[in-house]
């Protein structure tokens, strides 16, 4: 899940179409677990094909991606590599809570409890390697362009913004700003009206972006001060100290000025914080070259969802047409951009 540091990160509110224009290096992973989460039947089941094979992955990528085209914004997602060894153990817990999850989800079943149900059924979501590869192949027959990195999606995606090749990530969780990451965008991909777990209460999800110089002159820290609370905290490499939140953690680092002056005089220790720390500050990335959209293949795209995975021809060739006409949009767009360039 990351560090959370949405107690003291400054945020702007946003929408959809205040992004026209721009390209987000989308965290792949976080943002295909959130489509495998959200996308599911009132009892908690996941949308699946005739062969019992999980497709809420690819419903997502279809039609949440041709929402944020049509909205001008170009996706390209970015895929996790080879996880950091001292990654394993945020691994093995999150293997354990879906264990969890699928005893306490096949209970509320039983139970008739449905709401309950879904809630659990959320937890226990499942990527697999078949999944990636099914979503890298939907992507491109979108034309939608996607990159691999090496280890971490969200430093790759950092590295992007960066490079000037996307304008902001797309994640919900915040370790793109330990990266570097100028701005994060939150809630892109999930925006819309959700029900509150246990409740009859419905919330707006809009976009939410952060910019990590605000972020740092909010907290009067440098970036590696941002890094050194997030590992008193603890990420995904490394557990943190028991009872320290963000609001502590910055309160430490603003009264000792840094990570090793924390631990001397507090008695703190914290293993492989050196190590971490240079996993956030100098990240493992790589450079992918071009990341540029290509024309969709409409019949793939239907070969694909409607005659190999069941979704329905209508709501598959409805979305295309309009995917279809948006890329002939942006052609005519682009060609009268050049030859304004030209003869302006």
């Amino acid at each position: 899940m990351g560090v959370d540091l949405s107690e003291v990160v400054p945020k702007q509110k946003k929408m959809v179409k205040d992004f026209a224009g721009m390209t987000a290096a989308v965290d792949a992973y976080n943002t295909l677990y959130q489509f495998l989460s959200i996308i599911r039947q009132p009892d908690g089941t996941p949308l699946m094909d005739s062969c019992h094979r999980v497709t809420s992955h690819l419903s997502g990528i279809l039609y949440r991606n041709l929402n944020l085209m049509e909205a001008g914004i170009r996706p390209i997602y970015v895929f996790d590599g080879v996880p950091h060894r001292l990654k394993a153990g945020t691994l093995a817990d999150r293997a354990e809570v879906k264990v969890r999850a699928q005893e306490e989800y096949a209970a509320a079943l039983a139970a008739g409890d449905l709401e309950r149900a879904r809630s659990k059924a959320q937890q226990t979501s499942k990527l697999t390697k078949e999944m990636v590869e099914e979503s890298k192949r939907l992507l491109k027959l979108m034309g939608i362009p996607w990159a691999q990195a090496p280890s971490d999606g969200e430093a790759e995606a950092a590295h992007l913004v960066l490079k000037g090749q996307a304008s902001f990530v797309c994640s919900q969780d915040f370790d793109s700003l330990l990266f570097g990451s100028s701005v994060l965008v939150r809630n892109l991909t999930i925006t819309g009206r959700r029900k509150l777990p246990r409740k009859q209460i419905y919330v707006s999800i809009e976009p939410e972006q952060i910019e990590l110089s605000a972020v740092l002159s909010e907290l009067a820290v440098s970036r590696q001060q941002l890094v050194e609370m997030a590992l008193l905290m603890g990420t995904d490499f490394n557990e943190g100290i028991r009872g320290i939140g963000p609001k502590k953690a910055h309160k430490l680092l603003t009264e000792c000025g840094s990570l090793e002056e924390v631990m001397r005089t507090k008695g703190l220790d914290l293993p492989d914080w050196q190590e971490v720390r240079r996993i956030f500050l100098e990240p493992e990335v790589s450079d992918p070259g071009p990341l540029e959209p290509s024309e969709p293949d409409v019949t793939g795209i239907v070969d694909f969802l409607v005659r190999e995975r069941d979704f329905s021809k209508e709501r598959v060739e409805s979305p295309l047409q309009r995917l279809a006409q948006m890329r002939e949009e942006q052609k005519k767009a682009s060609a009268q951009a050049r030859l304004d360039k030209w003869f302006g």
